[in-house]
Parts: C-alpha cells; sequence; structure tokens
C-alpha cells in the first residue's frame, strides 16, 4: 500500500483560511459506509442523521499556547513546539531549527522570564527541554509568552482565539485543535441530548502522532508518535450501555476514534461487541484500510490533507474509493478543506 494511493487533488483556494461567523453553519455531506455520498446539507442538520440512544463521543482537550518564539544564550532565533509534559519541568518539543539545538543548548523566552535548556535529543527534530521559571505557574508563564500554534497552511490572522477551541474543550494540553469539534455549539449539543443522543468526553491530547507527515512511501513503515490519552469510567460506561442497548457509537474525530480504538477489547464471539476499557495512557495505533474496527459505528470528520494518517483512518472506515470519491465531490462542490472547513458523516 502506497501513500500515493491517498493523494487527491485540491486547489489552494479551498483551503479555509477562517472560520464561519457561526460554528455550525458549515457543510455536512452524509456518507454511507462503502456506498458513497448520500446528502449535502449543513452541520446544524446533525440531528437527522442521529438517533434515540446513539452515543456521540467528543475529545474535550484544549489547545494550550503550545509555540514559543525566543533565542539561544549565544544568540539566534529558536522556535519550540510544545508536544507533550513528561515531569513538571521537561517537555517533549519539536524545535527549529533542529541542528543548532544541541543537548546543553540554553534558550531564553522574553526577557528571560522563562529559559530552558535541550536535555536530549530524538529524531526528526524532537528534543527533551527542561525549563526553569520563578514566580508564577509554567501555565501562567506560557498564557503570557506561548502563542497558539495554528497549522502552517493557515495564514490569516485568527481575531479570536476561542475558535480554535471546541465550545466543550476542559482539558488543557494539545498542540493542535480536534478540529471535527469545532463546528458543535452549546445549542446543538442542547439539541442533540434532547433528542435521546448521549454525549460523552474522552481526552487525547492531539500532538505529532495526529499531524506529523508521512514521509515514506510504503504506508506500513510509518511510525506513530504516542500520545496521551484518558478514559474515564463514567466515559466508559456509557458508552459500553450505549452498545448494549444497540446504539451507535459515533466518534466526533479521528482523535476520538484512535482513543477508542485503542480502549477497544473483543468479544469473546463472532459477533461479541468490544467493551470500552477506562484508563489513561499512551497510544501510538495506526489505523490505515485493512484495520478492523471494534469500537465505532460512525465517524464524524473534516476534510484532510492529501496523504495524511487521518485521511488513511477514513479511508480505513469507509473505503479508500469512497472516501476518494466523496472527496472529489467536494471539490467539485467547493467544499471548504481542512482545519476551519465543512464536515463529513460516515455512517
Amino acid at each position: 500500500m502506497r501513500v500515493s494511493d491517498f493523494d487527491y487533488d485540491l486547489p489552494e483556494e479551498l483551503i479555509a483560511q477562517t472560520p464561519l461567523p457561526k460554528r455550525d453553519a458549515s457543510r455536512l455531506m452524509v456518507v454511507k459506509r462503502h456506498r458513497g455520498v448520500q446528502q449535502h446539507c449543513h452541520f446544524r442538520d446533525l440531528p437527522t442523521f442521529l438517533q434515540e440512544g446513539d452515543c456521540l463521543v467528543l475529545n474535550d482537550s484544549r489547545v494550550i499556547p503550545a509555540r514559543l518564539i525566543g533565542r539561544k544564550r549565544t544568540g539566534g532565533v529558536v522556535e519550540l513546539l510544545l508536544l507533550r509534559r513528561l515531569s513538571l519541568k521537561r517537555w517533549e518539543a519539536l524545535v527549529r531549527p533542529a541542528r543548532r539545538m544541541k543537548s546543553g543548548t540554553d534558550l531564553i523566552f522574553g526577557d528571560g522570564e522563562l529559559t530552558a535548556r535541550v536535555v536530549a535529543e530524538g529524531q526528526e527534530g524532537i528534543r527533551h527541554v527542561e525549563f526553569a521559571w520563578e514566580g508564577s505557574s509554567f501555565e501562567d508563564v506560557l498564557d503570557r509568552l506561548g502563542r497558539l500554534p495554528l497549522p502552517p497552511y493557515i495564514h490569516a490572522e485568527l481575531s479570536d482565539p476561542e475558535r480554535y477551541q471546541t465550545v466543550y474543550s476542559r482539558q488543557p494540553g494539545s498542540a493542535a485543535a480536534p478540529t471535527a469539534g469545532l463546528h458543535f455549539t452549546p445549542e446543538l449539543l442542547d439539541r442533540l441530548q434532547d433528542a435521546g443522543v448521549r454525549v460523552v468526553t474522552l481526552t487525547l491530547h492531539v500532538g505529532l502522532g495526529t499531524f506529523r507527515p508521512v514521509q515514506v512511501e510504503d504506508v506500513e513503515e510509518h511510525v506513530m508518535h504516542s500520545e496521551s490519552f484518558s478514559v474515564s469510567p463514567e466515559a466508559a460506561e456509557a458508552i459500553n450501555a450505549a452498545r448494549r442497548r444497540k446504539g451507535r457509537i459515533i466518534a466526533v474525530g479521528t482523535t476520538s476514534a484512535r482513543t477508542l480504538e485503542s480502549v477497544a477489547e473483543s468479544g469473546e464471539g463472532e459477533n461479541d461487541s468490544a467493551v470500552i476499557r477506562s484508563g489513561s495512557g499512551e497510544t501510538s495505533l495506526f489505523i490505515y484500510p485493512g484495520y478492523r474496527f471494534k469500537a465505532i459505528d460512525g465517524l464524524l470528520t473534516n476534510f484532510h490533507l492529501p496523504r495524511s494518517t487521518l485521511l488513511m483512518l477514513v479511508a480505513a472506515f469507509a473505503g479508500t474509493e469512497t472516501i476518494l470519491a466523496a472527496y472529489r465531490e467536494a471539490v467539485r462542490l467547493r467544499y471548504r478543506f481542512f482545519s476551519f472547513g465543512d464536515a463529513m458523516l460516515i455512517i
């Protein structure tokens, strides 16, 4: 299986640079698994396609101001993207320029309010960095000195930073937004729950595993970077209860899907439903065509970059030809793509 199998042509002007004024005004393409596009509507119409007893699973991770611009003590501008907290003062970070940040390199941010030292080197620009500061918490310092890490394909300034957060974000820790959830409003969530849809949250902190480009041609050779997740006992029981009642489990976003598949345990019989286990940990699960899904019956997602692991996951769920045909139709109908773009419901 080649990475080029997941390529498609996308006019640059279809890459959404800003969010729509109303979150739920985005378009929604409804796709039936292995059958193709069924309907075009708007995200606010989502309750039409869900049923009483269904369970909608959201990722409540919140994006932190993870982009730090500073300098080396010896001079030279440096940039850090914080990926994962390893301890009280130590973080895993993607750094630039990587070749000039060896172990022992000292860094300064702001007027020296925050300093750091590179303490370990990894591959492809990954470093372990230990921070030092005085007074307030690291989170307070980061709020003052850090910047929201918008994707590189977004060139416009974001006037309201909250538009790169979901309305239900609660757990700080992501370096990028779980963008499928950006379309929800509190009112829409209320409508869904009033219709008997159970809404459940879990947490996966989005890091390099989600947005790292695939740099090999053979799909099977790609290695996912691990990301932290947490599924509470209450969330696990709610999902399992919905499954027992024959409700569908609809993952909002590829991050929710990967988390559920990471904690699902298949039943003993061929027709037995998978059981969702609670807990916290790390997942590096890479889902591509050929994967057998255990946990989800539907997927709500945005339109993803060509050749990306996100597109491969969606293709695994719905069928590669089905998805590529849907993407071609989305281009023809001028859908908006990527983080601030439109959405797709696969059921």
